[in-house]
């Protein structure tokens, strides 16, 4: 034994003379630094932004798709070219396959150059992308258009007047001259608030979503890869560490071969372990044999405790843990979800992809498949399971069961909500001001605080509370979900010392600054959602001015500057029922005070979910809306009031 032990590690040491064997491929070091165009602002949140490419940009070919070559422009603009136009790209979203653009014929002063585009094979307009018809005024009536764009070109003496009417009641003089795409929120601005000069909101761009398969892709950069393509061919290649590979860095196919030494030095290391292995006794050497592959189940055993612990006691406790919850088996759920049929996805999340199914027994569930079966997927299995199993709320998703033992994924069953999330209603594919008036809004928010309330009392953080994790069924009933990052609390400690984890937009200041997680930071993620309910705006926009790209940020200084009233949803009727726009000035009242960056300063999830009851009964715990406390944080008669800490119960 002590011999393989020497032998084992004279070899590995050894493997520090083959520099050539371990060098970092030169494809994947390009491909990992960051995407440069000049001094503009970053578009990729990430320096992986495959399947866009540009030699200008400091990302080879070879880092990207050969389709979806991107320029620099004036060293600070990214653009790309679509069906013969230029289109400057003002953000991107990898995990959902869009691209924000504007035509840059816009910033030239020149008219639109996209008139009736609908896309090409790559780019479709994205659902949250309409068009609307322009026409040509000259010498009609105008007086119903609700906006309009002047424009020239440089072989036309008078510059060009287009209108918008909002509707295809129009004065029959005008001519129109064609349709141009423009985002859903901008269409709705215009239509709401008459903005008269529509290259406002053409310039704050839209989406468009890409087309390209990301199944190799992604089994690519879960084994820690860098998706690509050969420069020549421009077949898929996953760069890796050591040299380019097919698919993924763990499998032996393509690149430019094994190099030889490093072939002598893993037959060496492996005869050497195995020698060990053989060491160690027969019984064992025998159950290693009979297991070809890892599966799931070996790695839950390992994430259990922090504490050592024998591996006979941990596969009991990993047997004990998954009592109660129905296992499925693999074979079962691939047939649920037609072989996790893309079509068939729900959503993205960050630790794995959620896909619609239907059980034997005619039940429609959610297949939550974890990325890979590695120890932190495990953990974070493990942790959900162990959570959900124990919970019983009506306002809480329900978990039906897992993969079996035997399984070679991670899966999770959940029960099916049909209607979406509340980030699909407020401000997605499904924003409809109709379909959520503020008494729904209002009810929505009191059983998101109660489920909260509920886990709390249960001595569980949620940590990454947001309007994507809300779920709505279809009498907008909530079902919170996704506790991929919950976590159980110590029932002695104030706070718990953890790396920050959650969503931008939604992270507690305190917890960011301190690395300190406690209750208080759900309050601060929830007080987001109740402005994203008042507003209709997403948490996090970076098209928005500086200043209010994050919402908590925006809600803040609007309530105390007491314009509150700039940033509420005008579907609400805020400016025309007074039992809304008292409602709404309570609500908001509420959210400042859980959107204090000292976490001492707001209130518990149990006051918070009292509060808005009292709110949605329109009592104020028998009191009149007239009567309540006028030296809150929006009282008009009282502007430095503001300032003054709020006494946290």
């Amino acid at each position: 034994m002590s011999i393989s032990l020497h032998l084992l590690t004279y070899f590995l040491f050894s493997v520090a003379g083959f520099p050539s064997c371990f060098s970092a491929d030169p494809q994947y070091e390009k491909c990992r630094s960051p995407l440069r165009c000049g001094y503009g602002p970053s578009v990729f949140p990430d320096i992986i932004t495959y399947p866009f490419w540009g030699d200008n940009i400091d990302k080879p070919k070879f880092c990207g798709h050969k389709d979806f070559e991107l320029t620099c422009k004036d060293d600070q603009n990214l653009s790309i070219e679509i069906n013969n136009l230029s289109f400057h790209v003002s953000s991107a979203n990898l995990d959902n396959k869009t691209i924000t653009v504007v035509d840059e014929s816009l910033f030239e002063g020149r008219c639109p150059k996209m008139l009736n585009f609908t896309g090409d094979d790559r780019f479709t307009l994205n659902p949250t992308t309409e068009t609307i018809d322009l026409f040509n005024c000259s010498s009609g009536d105008q007086s119903r258009a609700v906006s309009n764009i002047t424009c020239g070109e440089s072989n036309i003496a008078e510059p060009v007047t287009y209108h918008y009417f909002g509707s295809s009641s129009y004065a029959h003089s005008c001519s129109r001259v064609g349709k141009i795409p423009i985002s859903t929120s901008a269409k709705n601005t215009l239509l709401q608030y008459s903005v008269s000069n529509l290259t406002i909101a053409l310039e704050k761009g839209f989406e468009l979503r890409f087309n390209i398969d990301d199944q190799v892709c992604r089994g690519c950069s879960n084994s820690s890869g860098i998706c690509g393509s050969e420069s020549e061919s421009g077949n898929f290649r996953c760069l890796c560490s050591d040299k380019p590979h097919d698919r993924s860095c763990n499998d032996n196919k393509g690149g430019r071969g094994i190099d030889w030494k490093l072939k002598i030095v893993i037959s060496v290391v492996a005869v050497t372990v195995g020698l060990a292995v053989a060491s160690i006794g027969w019984f064992v050497y025998h159950r290693r044999k009979t297991k070809s592959y890892r599966t799931s189940s070996t790695l839950l055993p390992k994430n259990i405790s922090s504490e050592p612990s024998s591996k006979s006691s941990d596969i009991e406790k990993a047997e004990e843990l998954l009592v109660g919850v129905r296992l499925f088996s693999y074979d079962e759920l691939v047939e649920a979800t037609s072989n996790f049929d893309p079509s068939k996805e729900l959503g993205d999340g960050g630790f794995g992809t959620v896909y619609y199914g239907k059980l034997k027994d005619g039940r429609s569930v959610a297949v939550k498949r974890l990325y890979d079966n590695n120890f932190k997927r495990a953990e974070q299995f493990r942790n959900e399971v162990e959570i959900l199993t124990g919970l019983r709320h009506p306002n809480l998703v329900s978990l039906f069961g897992c993969s079996s033992k035997q399984s070679r994924e991670l899966l999770l069953v959940y029960e099916y909500v049909a209607n979406g999330t509340l980030a699909d209603h407020l401000h997605g594919p499904q924003a409809n001001p109709s379909s959520l008036p503020w008494s729904i809004r209002l009810k929505i928010a009191v059983e998101t605080a109660s489920a909260l309330k509920y886990l709390h009392a249960s001595k569980i953080i949620h940590r990454d509370v947001k309007s994507n994790n809300i779920l709505l069924d279809q009498n907008f009933n909530v079902k919170v979900a996704d506790f991929g990052l919950s976590r159980l609390f110590p029932m002695d400690k104030t706070h718990v010392s953890t790396a920050p984890q959650g969503t931008p937009g939604y992270v507690d200041p305190d917890y960011h600054l301190c690395y300190q997680l406690s209750k208080k930071s759900d309050v601060y993620s929830f007080a987001v959602v109740l402005m994203e309910l008042i507003s209709s705006l997403p948490a996090v926009d970076i098209t928005r001015t500086r200043q209010e790209i994050n919402l908590s940020n925006m809600a803040v200084v609007k309530i105390q500057s007491h314009k509150l009233h700039e940033m509420v949803d005008p579907s609400l009727g805020f400016d025309t029922d007074t039992r809304v726009k008292e409602t709404v000035i309570a609500v908001a009242e509420l959210a400042f005070q859980c959107l204090q960056s000292d976490k001492d300063l707001r209130p518990c999830m149990s006051h918070v979910m009292e509060t808005l009851t009292r709110i949605q009964n329109n009592g104020f715990g028998g009191s009149n809306m007239d009567d309540r406390d006028k030296s809150g944080p929006l009282a008009v008669q009282s502007p430095n009031s503001v300032i003054v800490k709020w006494d946290s119960k």
